[in-house]
Formats: structure tokens, C-alpha cells, sequence
């Protein structure tokens, strides 16, 4: 058990592979000896999934980007309190498919509602709460698109197209720049394991070692 805990986080466009590094980063933290709570944005709380099915619905067409931006950061808002912060205080390790990066990648710079303004809206909602690492897998937004499409049929996000995805690339390699201390991109083109042992290096260098 940790005096305090750590916040991780997973980001990059869908079919990127998060969902299986996510596991496999959850595992061998557990092996470890850490606890873990495993969640996801927009949801993880019991209000925050009803607004991911808002959000995520193909059939809201009509959502304006700020409806949208707005949605995620009330979302945000219900995970930060019930989950995030009490978790981290109790000395757990805090595995999040998503946090306020993919509000910056998505709508701030895909959807261009700008940087400033995503940050605006989330201040209260984020609540001074930043990841202690991010991992950013990246991968050509055409690839991406691709295996995401063989898996599920497009959510309202997803169906924004190739040149929307690749804007959304685009927003996350940005972010890096600003906080490399924070983001670490992680090459996803390789096969499963060869990416999980970029992330494991990571882990083992910042926490476990």
C-alpha cells in the first residue's frame, strides 16, 4: 500500500489498442502488490455512464461541440469526487481509460473550441487532480480507424471520419510537446506484447524500481 496513491492514465484514439495494454498494465500492477481501481471517461460513476451514453449516442447528430466539451467536463466532475480523489488518498493505484487529454485532443483542438476554453470548463471539474503518468498510444489514424471498425460499429464520436481522427492525432502529439514529463507516447504499431513492454519499462523505472 502506498502512503499515496497514483493516478494513471490511457490515451489515444479508439483502435489504438488501450483497452488491452489498460488490462495488462492492471495485471502486472496487482502481481506487484498494488490495488487497483480500473475506470473509464466519460463514466466510471453511475451518473457519468448515463452522460457516456448522451455522449456517445449516434443518434445525437445534433450535439454542438460545446454541449459536448460541457457533458464530458460534468462526467469528469462526478468521477474526480467519487473515484480519483479518494482512491489516491487512500494509497491506490487509480488505471483510468481516458481523462481531461482527450477533452484537449478531441474538442478542444479536432472540434477547435481551443485549448484555453477545455481547460476553462474543467478546472472545477478536474479539481487541481492531474495524472501522475499518461500513456499515449499512438497510431497512424487511417490503422486506428481500421481495427476500431473491425471490433464495434462507430460511435457518434468515432463517425467524425479520417480527417476528424487525424486531427484528433494531431491535438495529442501537441499535448505531448507541452507535457513531456507527463505524456509518454508509446509506439503502438507493434504487436501486443511488444508494446506492453514499452509501457512495463516505464512502470518499472517510475514505480515499481
Amino acid at each position: 500500500m502506498l502512503e499515496r496513491g497514483l493516478f494513471i492514465t490511457f490515451e489515444g484514439s479508439d483502435g489504438t489498442g488501450k483497452s488491452t495494454q489498460i488490462e495488462k498494465t492492471c495485471e502486472y500492477l496487482a502481481d506487484r502488490g498494488f490495488e487497483i481501481i480500473l475506470t473509464r471517461e466519460p463514466g466510471g460513476t453511475k451518473i457519468g455512464e448515463s452522460i457516456r451514453e448522451i455522449l456517445l449516442d449516434a443518434n445525437n447528430s445534433e450535439m454542438f461541440c460545446e454541449t459536448e466539451a460541457l457533458l464530458y467536463a460534468a462526467a469528469r466532475v462526478q468521477h474526480v469526487r467519487e473515484i480519483i480523489e479518494t482512491a489516491v488518498a487512500s494509497g491506490k493505484v487509480v488505471v483510468s481509460d481516458r481523462f481531461i487529454d482527450s477533452s484537449l485532443a478531441y474538442q478542444g483542438y479536432a472540434r477547435h473550441l481551443g485549448f484555453d476554453m477545455i481547460e476553462s470548463i474543467n478546472q472545477a471539474a478536474i479539481s487541481r487532480v492531474m495524472p501522475d503518468i499518461t500513456f499515449l498510444l499512438m497510431l497512424p489514424a487511417g490503422e486506428a480507424i481500421e481495427r476500431s471498425r473491425r471490433i464495434k460499429e462507430p460511435d457518434r464520436i468515432e463517425m467524425g471520419g479520417a480527417d476528424f481522427m487525424r486531427d484528433v492525432e494531431d491535438g495529442y502529439r501537441i499535448l505531448a510537446g507541452k507535457f513531456p514529463d507527463r505524456i509518454v507516447c508509446i509506439d503502438a504499431t507493434g504487436t501486443v506484447e511488444e508494446v506492453f513492454q514499452k509501457i512495463r519499462a516505464v512502470l518499472d523505472k517510475k514505480i515499481i524500481i
